[in-house]
C-alpha cells in the first residue's frame, strides 16, 4: 500500500516515543533540581517567568498564561512564592489596582543555580534532541 504524508509508519510512532521519553526525562530531572532547592517545579516555572518577562513588568497574569494557569491559581502560586521571601509585589504606580512581581535576592540565586543546570542539561542533550527531530520531520 503506497504511503501518503498523513500515514504514520513504525519510525514515526518509535521518534515520537523516543522524543516524548527525552521530554519526560528532562522534565523528571526539573523536578528533581527544583526540589533539591526547595521548590515545586511549578514554583520554579513562576520564577523563571517571572524572571524571563523583562524588560516587561511581570504580573500575575504574565505567570497565568506563561504557566497556562487561570489567574486564580497563579495568584495562590505567587502568595506561597511571597511566602517564601522569593518574590515581593509592588504597586504599580500607573495603576494601583495592578501589582508587578520582583524577585528578591534569594530568587535570584536559586534560580541562577537551576538555570545554569538546566542550560547544561540541555546542552547535554542537544545532540539527541536534534536527531530525534530529524526523524520525526
Amino acid at each position: 500500500m503506497p504511503e501518503t504524508a498523513d500515514e504514520l509508519t513504525d519510525t514515526d510512532y518509535a521518534a515520537l516515543s523516543d522524543f516524548r521519553h527525552a521530554l519526560r526525562q528532562f522534565h523528571a530531572f526539573s523536578e528533581a533540581r527544583a526540589a533539591e532547592e526547595g521548590l515545586t517545579p511549578q514554583q520554579h516555572q513562576a520564577l523563571l517567568a517571572i524572571r524571563g518577562a523583562a524588560p516587561e513588568a511581570p504580573t500575575i497574569g504574565t505567570v497565568a498564561q506563561r504557566l497556562m494557569l487561570k489567574p486564580h491559581s497563579a495568584s495562590g502560586l505567587i502568595d506561597r512564592l511571597e511566602l517564601l521571601g522569593l518574590i515581593r509585589r509592588e504597586v504599580a504606580a500607573d495603576d494601583r489596582r495592578r501589582a508587578t512581581l520582583r524577585l528578591t535576592d534569594k530568587a535570584h540565586a536559586v534560580l541562577r543555580s537551576l538555570s545554569a543546570a538546566h542550560r547544561d542539561e540541555i546542552r547535554r542533550l542537544r545532540p539527541a534532541l536534534e536527531e530525534m527531530l530529524r526523524h520525526i520531520g
